[in-house]
């Protein structure tokens, strides 16, 4: 597991398993691949599930990718990251990477095909340095999904292109897709 600076704080250990158990209900009723179809991830892909949680996105998106892929799976939470560790361990996912960090990925500039940034925007205490941040890494054609139950569509759309990082590709029934602006 790589990690990174920390200035934000996790949420507490009950809260984050609470959490944990509604959202393994959420995806037993909305599976999180019809989500990952939007996205238009493909083999051989390079992706990074920002704040990726208990890992709700993990095996279907390290399926999706191939051997050929690479999943890197980013939280602040070092207890989410063991679970992320521990399913990639016992479903044999090869292409799983775990980062502890807030919002430095450590990752190359212009290295990522996608971005998930998922349920996580509206808790953040310094959007801008992430937003700044998954711009960097991002490949000048690589996409943002972003989705965030906790906000309307102003407010996503004002948040995402407020710094002028990122524009509209398309909404779609679950996520909205941006692509690197022109900066």
């Amino acid at each position: 597991m790589k990690e990174e600076n920390i200035t934000e704080e996790p949420v507490s250990d009950f809260r984050f398993h609470a959490t944990t158990l509604i959202f393994k209900l959420r995806d037993f009723f909305f599976p999180r691949r019809k989500i990952l179809e939007e996205a238009g991830i493909k083999p051989g892909f390079k992706i990074l599930d920002y704040g990726c949680g208990s890992g709700s996105y993990i095996r279907d998106a390290s399926e999706m990718v191939g051997s050929s892929g690479k999943v890197y799976a980013l939280d602040i939470n070092p207890v989410a990251l063991e679970m992320v560790q521990h399913l990639a361990s016992i479903k044999q996912l090869k292409n799983i990477e775990t980062i502890l960090s807030d919002y430095d990925t450590g990752l190359p500039s212009g290295s990522l095909d996608t971005v998930l940034f998922y349920d996580t925007y509206h808790s953040l205490n310094k959007p801008e340095l992430v937003m700044k941040e998954l711009h960097r890494v991002l490949k000048p054609e690589g996409t943002l999904s972003f989705s965030d139950h906790q906000m309307r569509e102003e407010e996503i759309m004002e948040n995402v292109t407020r710094k002028r990082l990122f524009k509209l590709k398309k909404k779609g029934k679950r996520t909205y897709s941006f692509k690197k602006d022109g900066n």
